[in-house]
């Protein structure tokens, strides 16, 4: 309900129905432009899609490149970038968990609810910011991996894919990091349990490393893990790899419908329960 003024002075309830029926893609646009516009405004938030994943490329292929071989006659550096950007869209959960719970804290949420617009367009509007600010670190990565020797040898329309895969992988990770920043009531405990989980994730894995050497149990688990997938994916479409070997699990064997079938099955696991914690939160 709304109220209004009349010419006598008198104020009357117009019901909210009557403002009009909310239009959920103008509103999440909205919501995107806020949040984009907190970014410009904030630009050192982007300092962990443009320093870190700098920092990341620059450290492990000069200080740890020279002792590590990806097999095959590929360049390290090559091999590398696939891993990074790999643990850079993972990490767009970290940026909306952080960003909702930001909200939430704030009250700003309470004040989005007053209005007459969708609940759900906060989150979709929340979601493709996310993903806008992940594709600015890999780009950002792309360019750096340029500058220090990486290529594409697989042609357009394998490049092309293998980012479409990137980028459905991170819209599955966002679901994840709407659940946790709904059920933490804090950034500092989004930043505990963020690190907790998605370090570990990201490092056991082939992102950094061959699994080759490691021992049999670990290998197992970092091979079978989704980030493995799809790193596997991209240096396959972009040609900075070999194939997995003829002993490896079916998702190395088969990484861009791995890559798929995992980002499926993150979202409709995180999903539920996200919407679940989000409305709950909002409607205590």
């Amino acid at each position: 309900m709304t109220t209004t003024t009349s010419n006598a002075g008198t104020t009357k309830a117009t019901p909210r129905s009557a403002i009009g029926k909310p239009d959920i893609v103008r509103e999440s646009l909205v919501m995107v432009r806020r949040n984009l516009i907190h970014t410009k405004r904030q630009p050192e938030m982007l300092s962990d899609v443009t320093v870190q994943p700098i920092m990341f490329v620059l450290l492990f292929a000069y200080v740890f490149g020279a002792s590590i071989s990806p097999g095959d006659g590929f360049d390290y550096k090559e091999w590398l970038l696939p891993g990074i950007m790999g643990q850079t869209i993972a990490f767009s959960a970290f940026i909306v968990a952080l960003g909702l719970t930001n909200d939430l804290d704030k009250g700003i949420i309470d004040r989005f609810r007053s209005l007459p617009m969708a609940r759900s367009s906060v989150l979709v509007g929340r979601s493709v910011a996310a993903l806008i600010h992940s594709s600015i670190g890999i780009v950002v990565m792309a360019l750096t991996g340029l500058l220090i020797g990486w290529r594409i040898h697989e042609g357009f329309a394998k490049a092309v894919l293998a980012f479409a895969l990137v980028l459905l992988f991170g819209f599955a990770m966002i679901w994840f990091g709407i659940l946790i920043g709904s059920v933490m009531r804090s950034p500092e405990a989004v930043n505990g349990v963020m690190f907790t989980l998605l370090f570990p994730v990201t490092f056991l894995s082939n992102a950094f490393v061959p699994t080759e050497p490691m021992p049999s149990w670990l290998r197992t688990i970092a091979e079978c893990n989704p980030i493995s997938s799809l790193v596997q994916s991209m240096r396959e479409l972009w040609g900075n790899g070999p194939a997995a070997p003829p002993g490896a699990p079916w998702p190395l064997q088969n990484p861009e419908l791995s890559t798929v079938l995992w980002s499926i099955a993150l979202t409709l696991i995180f999903a539920p329960f996200a919407l679940r914690a989000y409305h709950k939160r909002t409607t205590d």
